[in-house]
């Protein structure tokens, strides 16, 4: 495989293997590390890829597990999940303020959630994936991965609408 071969592959779909890594990881800076190790690992290995179905699958999969590894790992012990890439330049500051508020909120509480809750809504609803993507990623059955999305949604729903009704109900 050229690389000019490799990069028409995987350029399509670096964004997806850093937005997962900056979801999983503390900052930007770990992000595009992890990115980078991902996409070495990937060229590294080229040869074998040639024989994979679908290499953006087999790559989301390889990005978890580094970022698992780096959160599990003793340098790690402050990441947390960072989501800020909502704008809208005809909002009212008002609105840009609620919108801010909101966000912030929603990715407060993705914090809190189970880990693999939090991988599971990063990958459905922010990268997209159909749920058979998902299982194959995450070595789960389908209907596994929609309980824990589920799950996942409902606590947001209702920890952001006590949020919102200030924990009166």
């Amino acid at each position: 495989m050229t690389q000019k071969e490799f990069l028409n592959i995987v350029m399509p779909f670096k964004d997806k293997v850093f937005r997962l890594a900056k979801r999983l990881l503390i900052s930007t800076e770990e992000a595009e590390d992890a990115t980078q190790e991902v996409l070495l690992k990937l060229w590294n290995n080229k040869e074998k890829m040639e024989g994979y179905k679908n290499v953006e699958a087999f790559s989301m999969t390889m990005t978890k597990n580094f970022c698992f590894d780096k959160l599990k790992s003793k340098q790690a012990q402050n990441l947390k999940i960072v989501h800020n890439n909502y704008e809208d330049a005809n909002t009212s500051l008002q609105k840009q303020v609620e919108v801010n508020d909101s966000v912030n909120w929603v990715a407060r509480i993705i914090e809190g959630l189970p880990e693999q809750q939090r991988v599971i809504i990063q990958l459905r609803d922010v990268e997209e994936y159909d749920l058979d993507e998902i299982a194959d990623m995450l070595n789960m059955n389908n209907t596994a991965v929609r309980v824990n999305l589920s799950r996942a949604r409902k606590a947001i729903r209702e920890k952001l609408t006590n949020t919102h009704n200030y924990g009166i109900k």
